[in-house]
């Protein structure tokens, strides 16, 4: 990922058993030096496009279709807002498929996950019952309309004209992660024309300020606290 090649040193004691002396240093990126889009640009969508993840593809595949170079991966993930790739990137359908059975088991991936309702709306057209609503299962539903008793209740029924309801949708453990992982697959990315201003703010925001611990503007060095 070029992402790393971005990011400034720093120097810190070695731990290492091999270190010839206490005054030995190692020199790593400086990971903790981390860039994000900031909040209140990431609502401004003339700089974004919309963008759906096919199966199979992966952030540099995206990042070589965009930009034009599969090391800009990481620009992909800023502008998503991806911290944890594993996490937060969508399952391919095998993949999806054996994290299902490796989280339920094979023989719970039908099973419940949870109840929703359905949509259900009057002869007017105006709604009772909105869609996607998480239920439990004796959830009870009963409206009146134009004479007609409509209701899923069994209990109620009785000398009066009844029409049976069926209001619950039954959501299995599969559904479920497969709902869950498409919502993945929609992302907002930087767009092309944008990439260069973005790449020289992040650059001008990884140099150091003068500090204690400042060597050179890509570079500062920890305290070492072995010398007394």
């Amino acid at each position: 990922m070029g992402y790393f090649r971005e990011l400034p040193d720093v120097e810190y004691q070695s731990p290492f058993a091999t270190r010839i002396s206490s005054s030995s240093y190692v020199k790593a990126k400086n990971i903790f030096r981390r860039m994000k889009i900031r909040d209140d640009l990431q609502n401004i969508f003339t700089l974004f496009n919309k963008y759906e993840i096919r199966e199979g593809a992966r952030p540099d595949t995206i990042a070589e279709e965009i930009y034009g170079k599969s090391d800009l991966d990481w620009v992909v993930l800023l502008s998503a807002n991806i911290i944890n790739v594993r996490d937060q990137w969508p399952l391919s359908s095998k993949d999806l498929y054996e994290y299902t059975v490796s989280k339920y088991g094979l023989e719970n991936i039908n099973k419940v996950h949870h109840y929703e309702t359905k949509e259900v709306k009057n002869s007017d057209g105006n709604l009772i019952l909105p869609k996607g609503r998480k239920i439990d299962q004796n959830f009870k539903l009963s409206y009146y309309d134009n004479g007609i008793t409509y209701t899923n209740d069994l209990t109620k029924l009785g000398p009066n004209i009844l029409s049976i309801l069926d209001p619950i949708s039954t959501i299995s453990n599969y559904v479920y992660e497969t709902r869950e992982n498409e919502k993945k697959e929609t992302i907002y990315i930087l767009r092309p024309s944008y990439l260069q201003q973005f790449l020289n703010d992040m650059r001008t925001e990884m140099v150091y300020s003068e500090s204690s611990q400042f060597v050179n503007k890509s570079l500062i060095k920890t305290e070492n606290t072995r010398v007394t």
